[in-house]
């Protein structure tokens, strides 16, 4: 079958919509079938990205099989048009703010009652994929998980990641607290579309941490430490997923369910909107890891429960596989 997955990345949208749909395109292609990226060239676009991870990219629709759309600007109208073009259209989205128009819907977020959030605004014929048991998630990540290390609480090594372009500068944020905090080694992780990458890799260099861009081996990174410091939104999910305690700064409106409803549930320490996190919040946070080890504990049991899929990895794919086009 062929496959057009239509989606963005930029400045203000970020990376995210783009790297789960990598996921998804990895996964589809092993199956022997044919993916394109139908992408804009907006400020901050991972264009060449994609097409360095092997990928066609499209600015104008071609006929296809099936359209995959991850993007916040598309609803049920734009999808309705998208029939001409292909048999089947699924989508992806964590808002359910709109009506949709598809035949599957997936959204791997968990808040109250998660189960009944798009009764209203799909199709009655429309197979809905909900929760974390349906996380989209990357080989390594799931072999991570099989072969995740046994932790002691005990953090030596610490991972600073806060997403493809950190909006919000949260990583510098990070980098002023561990002035007062000395590990036996601190990575710090950024994006491609990180307008700070410059300084923040000086500040590395200067202060002796590992500075990574753009990597293709962040599950080994979350293997090897004892807790991360992240933002919300997918991000979360893979450090739950691989069982790495860990705090969520909310720098996005559509993290905000998500995040707390998580944090309820004990599987995030959540730091709040970052317009009140400063680099105060994250000294207290260092302090309270290192004294509280207990409660790394139980983060990393809850995460772990929380995306549990009865051994399945990825149960998504077969949906897709057995659409009837």
């Amino acid at each position: 079958m062929k496959f057009i997955i239509r989606a963005d990345a930029s400045r203000e949208i970020g990376s995210g919509h783009i790297m789960r749909c990598l996921t998804i395109a990895d996964q589809l292609k092993k199956s022997g079938h044919d993916v394109q990226f139908f992408m804009l060239p907006l400020q901050g676009n991972l264009i060449n990205y994609v097409q360095q991870c092997g990928y066609n990219t499209i600015t104008m629709w071609q006929m296809a099989d099936v359209i995959i759309v991850d993007h916040y600007q598309i609803d049920a109208s734009v999808e309705q048009k998208l029939y001409a073009y292909a048999n089947k259209i699924v989508v992806i989205d964590d808002l359910a703010n709109r009506p949709h128009i598809c035949d599957v819907l997936i959204d791997q977020n968990i808040i109250e009652d998660y189960a009944y959030r798009y009764d209203t605004l799909v199709p009655k014929t429309c197979v809905k994929l909900l929760g974390p048991q349906y996380l989209i998630m990357r080989d390594e990540f799931v072999e991570a998980r099989q072969h995740r290390r046994k932790r002691n609480n005990n953090v030596k090594q610490l991972l600073v990641f806060m997403g493809g372009t950190d909006p919000t500068h949260e990583t510098m944020k990070v980098l002023e607290a561990l002035e007062k905090f000395t590990f036996e080694k601190v990575h710090v992780v950024c994006g491609n579309g990180n307008e700070q990458k410059a300084a923040i890799q000086l500040i590395c260099e200067q202060q002796g941490y590992c500075y990574h861009q753009q990597i293709d081996y962040m599950a080994k990174l979350m293997n090897e430490v004892d807790f991360s410091i992240g933002a919300g939104g997918s991000t979360t999910w893979e450090r739950c997923y691989v069982g790495l305690p860990s705090s969520s700064t909310i720098v996005a409106d559509n993290q905000t369910e998500t995040t707390y409803f998580t944090e309820k549930l004990g599987a995030v320490i959540n730091l709040g909107w970052h317009e009140q996190v400063t680099s105060e919040t994250y000294k207290g946070l260092l302090a309270f890891i290192q004294q509280h080890p207990e409660k790394l504990s139980m983060l990393s049991k809850q995460g772990l429960q929380l995306t549990e899929s009865n051994g399945i990895s990825n149960p998504w794919i077969k949906e897709l596989l057995e659409m009837n086009t």
